[in-house]
């Protein structure tokens, strides 16, 4: 068949289509950018006419702008900087200029000249630089005004510098510079509101006006009270100048600078509230705190939401830290962390005061966040409740531990007496979030004007309140220094009320119960590895926790399927998540049942006094439990996470068998038993069927090895034929059965332990026959197309020609040059390199033909 056009002229053609598309989309790029500067006026020069440019290949021409020959591919051009930006950077960079020659002219130029000369020219340039601006003003030229006057500001700080050294040299610095500050903020301020369109002059004198006070006490010497009440008088007047200031900048200065002035008064106040040892010590940093409330409510009153909100908050710390400091004065520190808790509490008091909204919404906050603070500090001895008993497992069966539980944990008494406030800030609070969770429509009565809370918050406040109890009670036997019996007992009964709980609150899946499940969960581990100390404990902690586990997974599932009865037909999508969910949730204590049943094994295997291989057929119970839980729970979604507990379990067996082979066979065939049996149902064939199989040949290799076997064959063979034959039979009657599963562990039985033989064998014999015949089982499998033929007699033949040729080999690269082999190696890279598509394309079709191969 004739190629039509040619080939060559084929191409010249698409060479000719591109280059006009090419300037097809230049000419459309250049029309894209003459549109944007006629769309853009502000930031773009008036477009020229356009004219018509040279003929489009596909259309009629388009007007182009002829001084715009390659148009910006990505956007507009970027627009020329405006006249206004140019002065405005221009006058900036003047006045910085004068105002660093007018500091060098007062510091170090014009030696000739004494202070008193420099100091008059100053003022004379002064008066000048401050009268220029309304002469400016007026004449319409506020920028070149704005930057006068910032250079008039500047050189009066060097006139004040040039007074101090002329006028009263001997006058004390810091109370020269206090004085200084005031009389700059008034004359700025004046200054200011006299020409009102200047908008430097006003935020100047309020940052003039920080300074005063904090000078004053600086040079009078004062005390931490003194300046605290010098930042917080400061801040008093930035809070009135922030709410009735003129003009935004002097508001938001005014504003920026309460905050820093106040905060730093405040800390103040409350680091001598804190160290003071006495209720009269902590009189006078209580006061001052309190009038930081005064003034952060004030503010707060006409701030805008935002800074309302923060403005409560800090108005309630104060508040608590005011009143708390005086209460808990000469107490030791971690009783004095109820009181403030204790504070906060009563701080809610304030949502029924007559304040704004965001107000109150901050002493809320306020009070949550000192609430916080108080379960912070109980934090550390619940964690060394829980963690303590890690230790435990270093010590198994050690006996009762001296000491009681404290012993038990490792942690020694005095750490415990100075925690001992732990509990009862736990409780307290789990109390308070319990109650409001109980009385959610009096919250919603008297929250309401503050808050508004939702069936999400209430579900917070319900699981809070489980946590904090669980915590509480949980740190309770250490913190009395119960006995260890009793401690036990404790984190026991703790555990079935939590998990009593959870069942409830699974219910309806809300936030409690979930919370109670990881508060169960928590506490079972902590409470079992704290009972490994004992044996008579270890069996009844991990007895009880298996009827807990066990019932809770009962109670759930039993749930679970009332819920699904009452689903109607068509339930929603909602409805049906739930019972779903529930379903899955139910797989969590069932396999927590299933890993204390292993405990047990273990236990009663160390009981009997068996070594660990001997213990591992006890261990085997677990599973055995599981694959029957398995088919009585089929369907349902915690079947599967059951099973792989159990099989969790077979490994471990495995793992305490893996040092006697005997015992490590016996393992691995009742492993298979168990697989087997998993294997009658359907949906676990396909893993569970293999599974057994390959557990089956492994347990008799295991065991002919252990036996000191020499000639495997005699074992093998036997069992290798009948299943031959039957796979034979199988193959006839379902001609579609995989050959996997019909010669797959008929084979492996003789084929793999021979080979491992033969790898040990010193003489020529057995690895020829086994080469004969894993040769014709490959040439069998490639001629009746059966995948497991072909690759299990492969592989033999290869790993037996691989033993066999290795001495061969070993010499021959011994007598090779050293270079020779990364030679050859980067010649056989390159090779398939360069025919990489080619070898991709031979593996695609061997896999093809292996895959179809049964």
């Amino acid at each position: 068949m004739e190629h039509v056009p040619p080939p060559a002229e084929e191409l010249a053609l698409l060479d000719r289509e591109l280059a006009r598309l090419d300037a097809r989309r230049s000419q459309l790029l250049v029309r894209r950018a003459w549109l944007l500067s006629v769309l853009t006026p502000p930031v773009a020069r008036p477009a020229a006419p356009p004219t018509p440019s040279f003929a489009a290949p596909f259309g009629p021409p388009s007007p182009v702008r002829p001084s715009a020959p390659f148009a910006a591919p990505f956007g507009p051009p970027a627009a020329p900087v405006g006249p206004r930006g140019a002065q405005n950077v221009l006058l900036t960079l003047g006045g910085l200029l004068l105002t660093i020659a007018a500091i060098a002219f007062t510091l170090v130029s014009w030696g000739h000249m004494g202070i008193g000369g420099r100091s008059a020219v100053l003022g004379v340039v002064t008066v000048a630089a401050l009268s220029a601006p309304a002469v400016l003003l007026r004449r319409g030229l506020p920028a070149t005004a704005e930057s006068l006057a910032a250079l008039a500001s500047a050189l009066m700080v060097l006139d004040t510098y040039a007074l101090h050294r002329v006028v009263v040299p001997e006058a004390d610095g810091r109370g020269f510079a206090a004085v200084a500050a005031a009389v700059l903020a008034v004359l700025w301020g004046a200054y200011g509101l006299l020409l009102d369109r200047l908008r430097l002059p006003l935020p100047l004198a309020v940052v003039s006006a920080q300074l005063p006070l904090l000078l004053w006490a600086w040079a009078a010497g004062a005390g931490a009270t003194v300046f605290g009440w010098a930042l917080l008088v400061t801040a008093a007047l930035d809070c009135a100048i922030a709410a009735w200031g003129k003009g935004v900048a002097v508001r938001v200065t005014a504003c920026v600078c309460c905050w820093a002035t106040g905060l730093l008064g405040l800390l103040v106040a409350l680091a001598q509230s804190v160290s003071a040892d006495a209720a009269s010590a902590a009189l006078a940093p209580g006061v001052l705190l309190l009038v930081g409330a005064l003034i952060a409510v004030s503010g707060a009153w006409r701030a805008p939401a935002g800074l309302a909100v923060a403005g409560g908050v800090v108005a309630g710390l104060c508040g608590v830290a005011a009143v708390g400091g005086v209460l808990r004065a000469g107490v030791a520190w971690g009783w004095s962390v109820p009181v403030y808790l204790l504070c906060g509490v009563v701080l809610l008091v304030a949502v029924r005061a007559p304040l704004p909204r965001p107000v109150g919404q901050g002493l809320v906050w306020a009070s949550s966040t000192v609430t916080v603070g108080a379960v912070l500090t109980a934090a550390p001895p619940v964690g060394l409740s829980l963690m303590g008993a890690v230790s435990q497992v270093t010590r198994v069966w050690s006996g009762t531990p001296d000491g009681g539980v404290r012993g038990a944990l490792g942690v020694e008494s005095p750490a415990w007496s100075q925690m001992a406030a732990a509990p009862v800030v736990l409780l307290v609070v789990a109390g308070l979030l319990g109650a409001v969770y109980r009385s959610r429509e009096w919250l919603v009565r008297v929250a309401g004007p503050v808050l508004s809370p939702g069936a999400a918050g209430r579900g917070a406040v319900g699981a809070g309140a489980v946590a904090l109890g669980w915590a509480g009670i949980t740190v309770l036997p250490a913190m009395l220094g119960m006995s260890y019996a009793a401690a036990v007992s404790v984190q026991l009964a703790l555990v079935a009320g939590v998990f009593a709980v959870a069942v409830r609150g699974l219910r309806r899946m809300d936030g409690v119960g979930l919370t109670a499940l990881a508060c169960g969960l928590a506490g079972a581990v902590s409470a079992g590895m704290l009972s490994l100390a004992a044996e008579a404990a270890t069996y009844a902690v991990f007895a009880v926790l298996l009827v807990v586990f066990g019932g809770a997974a009962v109670m759930l599932g039993g749930a679970a399927a009332s819920a699904a009865r009452t689903l109607p037909p068509t339930p929603s999508v909602q409805a049906a998540r739930s019972v779903r969910a529930l379903q899955i949730v139910q797989a969590v204590p069932a396999c927590g049942a299933v890993v204390c049943g292993m405990v047990l094994a273990r236990a009663v295997g160390a009981s009997l006094g068996l070594a660990a291989h001997q213990a591992a057929p006890v261990m085997l119970a677990v599973p055995a439990v599981t694959v029957l839980l398995g088919a009585r729970l089929r369907g349902l979604p915690s079947a599967l996470p059951v099973e792989l507990t159990g099989a969790v379990a077979g490994v471990v067996a495995v793992g305490m068998a893996v040092t006697d082979r005997p015992f490590l066979a016996l393992v691995l065939a009742l492993c298979g038993v168990l697989a087997a049996g998993t294997a009658v149902r359907a949906e676990r064939r396909p893993v569970a069927g293999y599974l057994a199989m390959s557990l089956f040949v492994l347990a008799a290799w295991l065991r002919l090895s252990a036996s000191g076997v020499s000639a495997p064959e005699a074992y093998t063979l036997p069992v290798t034929m009948p299943a031959l034959a039957v796979g034979a039979l199988r193959r006839r009657r379902d001609p579609e059965a995989s050959s996997w599963t019909a010669y797959g562990a008929g084979l492996a039985a003789t084929l793999v332990p021979s080979l491992f033989t033969a790898w040990a064998d010193p003489h020529w014999v057995r690895p020829l026959l086994l080469g004969v015949a894993a040769l014709v089982i490959t040439l069998s499998g490639a001629r009746l197309r059966l995948q497991a033929l072909l690759l299990l007699g492969g592989a033999v033949l290869a790993l037996d020609a691989l033993h066999e040729l290795a001495p061969y080999v070993v010499q021959v690269v011994g007598a090779l040059p050293r270079w020779l082999p990364p030679a050859l190696a980067g010649v056989l890279l390159l090779v398939v390199g360069a025919t990489y598509e080619q070898r991709l394309r031979d593996a695609r079709r061997l896999k093809d033909a292996l895959g179809r191969m049964r």
